[in-house]
């Protein structure tokens, strides 16, 4: 496969991952919608083409490993997990109702594929290290990528863990940073300003930083990643500068961190969303628009 058709092939999941995202909270009317279309396309090319997992066997020792520290954005992950083959999609739309097993955010315990529980911000990049040292310390050659929010890296514990990383040598550690520019209480640089920028900071700690400037777009994840895989002695940050609410009509114009729409906002949404991905998907069948 050429690398122009391998983008092709991801274009067409991270579309799929969209529309399914939208499903997924539409299922329960609400949620967490743009945080979790903002990573649509670094899950798209994660379990798309950069990790190695078998969706039938989740546990399975020689995987990479994904933990989600942003975990509000559970939604994007059960879609991703579910069009790969975990678990039937349509399970997912039980989100956060009891008895389900996709709670909002995610939860090792619950969901098949998830590796590791995220809860309060910050927790989850602490938890990526310690697997990252884990799998050094064993031999293993298996990898260990962790999502983290710009607004998450308000919290202390985030830069504790990347000083950590720094110090062992976890070379086989990548964290992407969701730079979509807004958080719970409004744009990340009022709440919380990161002064020279988050890609600084983690430089100024000894990681290698990469900086993609269309953070939604497929080939510049995949090639990101790709430039990740040639470091060594040090873990690597990737930041993307994406957009938040991503293709949800009703979230994207006002980068919404949570979002409860009216029916007929969702039922375009939705709309919209099935669209784009029967063009994309037409697109790599030789069609297009004339």
């Amino acid at each position: 496969m050429t690398k122009q058709e391998k983008m092709q092939e991801l274009r067409v999941f991270a579309e799929q991952i969209r529309l399914e995202t939208l499903r997924i909270i539409g299922s329960l009317g609400f949620g967490h919608v743009g945080g979790s279309m903002s990573m649509v396309e670094a899950m798209a090319v994660l379990y798309g083409a950069e990790m190695k997992v078998d969706p039938a066997n989740p546990r399975w020792e020689g995987r990479d490993w994904f933990v989600l520290s942003k975990g509000h954005a559970g939604p994007v992950m059960y879609a991703a997990l579910g069009l790969k083959g975990y678990y039937p999609v349509s399970d997912a739309y039980r989100l956060n109702q009891a008895g389900t097993h996709f709670p909002s955010h995610t939860d090792r315990n619950l969901t098949a594929g998830v590796d590791l529980t995220a809860g309060s911000l910050g927790q989850g990049i602490g938890e990526a290290v310690g697997a990252a040292l884990g799998l050094k310390i064993q031999g293993r050659d298996s990898r260990v990528y962790v999502a983290v929010g710009d607004g998450e890296c308000d919290e202390g514990a985030v830069w504790e863990a990347a000083q950590f990383a720094v110090h062992y040598g976890l070379s086989n550690l990548v964290c992407l940073v969701d730079d979509n520019k807004r958080q719970l209480d409004g744009p990340v640089e009022e709440v919380m300003s990161q002064g020279q920028g988050i890609g600084a900071k983690f430089s100024a700690f000894g990681w290698k930083t990469l900086e993609v400037e269309e953070g939604n777009d497929v080939e510049a994840v995949y090639d990101a990643l790709e430039q990740a895989r040639e470091c060594h002695g040090a873990p690597t940050c990737i930041i993307l500068h994406t957009v938040k609410g991503k293709g949800a009509s009703f979230a994207e114009p006002t980068g919404a961190h949570s979002s409860q729409p009216t029916r007929e906002e969702w039922k375009e949404a939705l709309t919209e969303a099935e669209a784009r991905y029967e063009k994309i998907r037409a697109q790599g069948k030789g069609g297009g628009e004339s």
